[in-house]
């Protein structure tokens, strides 16, 4: 079982025990580790305390990222902002496919792919010359059903494999927020309609630690009855992560779907709120200090 899989199981039993409120060495008996050693990985982990993150998810905290997010968006979008700008933690340039390449199924594409660890689980990322068309996490089908997905959405391209290359690339994406660490700019290419190409060009515009919802999107795109076409879009994303579909939530706060798996988007939420809120803390720590 690796860190994230001992997370994910964390969260399961909070969600069946809630109630009970379990302390810390019952968590860490959950997870198959002594309270000393699951803190220490939770932490490293999330960047904050078991206790903290679980704080990050709760129903209040959460509604106010998605009012932050909304006025986030609403102030991008205003400003005729083409791309996610250096909003967005990833710098991503997204490019479409063309008809033509999309009624192929990729003819004379060729895709480099294979499989890394990432914080949320091993992934599996495919990449052409002209940028990353595919990314999801490994599910339950394994690698092989992941890499069939993958085949399935470019059925006449040309696949080499190299995790070495597809290592580099998950470093480069699974960037904590706030760590100081700088993000390189990512390029895009992805098959899509023209309004999925709206929806995921908004959500690359929504930063991390940020929460929006399915009607603040159809509103910012000037179609207010679209929230269900724009929760089709989202479910269509075929980059994990880079367009972060995980931070599209209800209107009421609730969390909702995800294609990848629930658990896994509540993770990704208190992973980016908690590390920001992380790093916010400790910055403010700081001018503290120095005005002292």
């Amino acid at each position: 079982m690796n860190d994230y899989e001992r997370v994910a199981t964390t969260i399961r039993y909070l969600d069946q025990h809630q109630t009970d409120q379990p302390d810390l060495i019952e968590l860490a008996r959950g997870a198959g580790l002594s309270p000393f050693h699951f803190h220490r990985l939770f932490s490293a982990w999330a960047g904050v305390t078991p206790k903290d993150f679980l704080q990050c998810l709760t129903l209040e905290h959460v509604k106010m990222r998605l009012r932050e997010g909304a006025s986030v968006l609403s102030a991008s979008l205003d400003a005729g902002l083409s791309g996610p700008g250096r909003i967005h933690d990833l710098c991503v340039t997204l490019e479409a496919a063309s008809p033509g390449e999309m009624k192929s199924g990729g003819v004379g594409l060729k895709i480099a792919y294979g499989f890394s660890d990432s914080p949320f689980g091993n992934v599996l990322i495919g990449e052409t010359g002209r940028g990353i068309c595919h990314l999801a996490f490994v599910g339950e089908d394994g690698r092989d059903g992941a890499t069939e997905a993958l085949r399935r959405e470019w059925p006449a391209a040309k696949f080499h494999r190299t995790d070495a290359r597809v290592k580099k690339l998950a470093s480069d994406i699974f960037v904590r927020p706030g760590s100081g660490r700088p993000s390189r700019p990512l390029r895009a290419f992805v098959r899509g309609t023209p309004f999925q190409l709206q929806v995921w060009r908004a959500l690359l515009r929504v930063p991390a630690g940020s929460l929006v919802s399915y009607g603040r999107i159809s509103r910012a795109l000037a179609q207010p009855g679209a929230a269900r076409a724009v929760g089709s879009a989202v479910g269509a994303n075929p980059l994990a992560f880079i367009i972060p579909c995980h931070r599209v939530i209800r209107e009421t706060g609730v969390l909702g779907n995800y294609q990848w798996d629930p658990i896994r988007k509540r993770a990704m939420i208190g992973w980016e709120i908690s590390s920001l809120s992380a790093f916010r803390a400790k910055a403010a720590h700081m001018l503290q200090a120095d005005a002292a």
